[in-house]
């Protein structure tokens, strides 16, 4: 295939798998940020932390089905448009003319084996960091006047009449108990100011009051102050607070494979982890296979029926189906039953067979008519 005619091709194919995977991407990105951020969380700054929690993901996952659902598209114009008789005529056969689709293909598989095996698990445990600051009420500017928020398991409860500005509010009401003084506290300030540094939050409360209470009611102390200093295990400046807990999916690649569980010491999280590698290995793959398989039956469903229409209905549904049978499989069926992943494995495998199989026969026959048009006349 002439170079000129290669980056054109391929630099359609590029910019509608752009454009498509755009498409799929930003309704599941924003569905899952209103789903799970409240509209506090903006003014708390959870926003970015969460949108690249997620969005890596996501593209991994839906950057396959654009690239078939592209090519899909971009051979049907080129069909009716009478472009793919023009490339015949050429004397290009139907693998020379896959070529710049296929070559597209395997750039966005190998970005998606990158963005599943080290940028994604990089990121995606910002979004659990997120939801673990919002279910705690560990940002500051979150909290919503006039209510009750608990801490550290209870011991300590906070409570504070309205916001003056981001970060000073008034009525602020502290009630703790200390289990190593065996004594609780009920602090009340006029103002208070939530000020952030790198390892937390420090509350710095004015014109107050401190009532201690022994555990056996003893006695009762009480102090005034001008300004009391506490801190507060919430969000700071140096980031998100950390969980105590680490998902497979955070796993870089060569980690990923290191930590893999035993199924009979335990079978739950032998599954997640089998589903997780089915998703990291499968899915990019998917790129290729779709790009072929919808070469495949826009040739062959296009020459069968002599129109392109066709051939669009029958790709447009077959990729999107089978994509989401085989992601649906990797996410549920593996978790039920880590055996399900070969299954996942042969229907990747099938569909790789029958774009193999119809690009194939275009092929032959095209070498059919090239022999017989090159056969001397009588």
């Amino acid at each position: 295939m002439p170079r000129l005619l290669f980056f054109y091709l391929s630099k359609r194919v590029a910019l509608a798998t752009l454009l498509i995977a755009t498409g799929l991407c930003v309704p599941v990105v924003m569905t899952t940020l209103f789903q799970y951020l409240p509209a506090a969380a903006i003014r708390g700054g959870l926003l970015m932390p969460a949108l690249l929690g997620i969005l890596p993901t996501v593209v991994y996952i839906a950057l396959p089905m654009a690239v078939g659902v592209a090519v899909a598209l971009e051979f049907a114009r080129m069909s009716a448009d009478g472009i793919i008789a023009v490339l015949y005529s050429m004397r290009l056969s139907a693998w020379a003319i896959s070529v710049p689709a296929a070559s597209v293909a395997i750039a966005a598989a190998a970005a998606g084996y990158w963005i599943s095996s080290d940028f994604a698990p990089a990121h995606v445990g910002q979004m659990h960091d997120v939801i673990y600051v919002i279910r705690n009420s560990l940002n500051h500017r979150m909290l919503e006047p006039a209510q009750f928020y608990t801490f550290d398991n209870g011991a300590r409860t906070l409570y504070f009449r309205r916001w003056r500005s981001a970060d000073v509010v008034s009525g602020m009401f502290i009630h703790e108990f200390s289990t190593e003084k065996n004594e609780e506290q009920i602090l009340t300030a006029a103002e208070a100011e939530f000020r952030r540094n790198a390892n937390g939050v420090v509350l710095i409360m004015s014109d107050g009051s401190i009532e201690t209470i022994p555990a056996d009611g003893s006695s009762i102390r009480t102090a005034n102050f001008d300004e009391y200093a506490l801190p507060i295990g919430m969000q700071g400046s140096g980031g998100l607070p950390q969980r105590n807990w680490r998902g497979v999916f955070e796993l870089p690649f060569l980690e990923f494979f290191r930590e893999r569980p035993s199924s009979g010491e335990d079978p739950r999280q032998f599954a997640e982890w089998m589903s997780e590698a089915a998703k990291r290995c499968g899915i990019p793959l998917l790129a290729l296979v779709h790009a072929l398989l919808a070469i495949g039956l826009v040739l062959n469903v296009a020459s069968a029926s002599g129109g392109a229409s066709a051939a669009v209905t029958a790709t447009m549904l077959a990729i999107p189906a089978i994509h989401v049978a085989i992601l649906v499989s990797a996410e549920t069926l593996v978790r039920q039953d880590p055996r399900f992943v070969w299954f996942v494995g042969l229907a990747i495998v099938v569909e790789f067979a029958a774009a193999i199989i119809l690009i194939e026969r275009q092929n032959a026959n095209f070498t059919l008519a090239k022999d017989i048009a090159a056969q001397p006349g009588p």
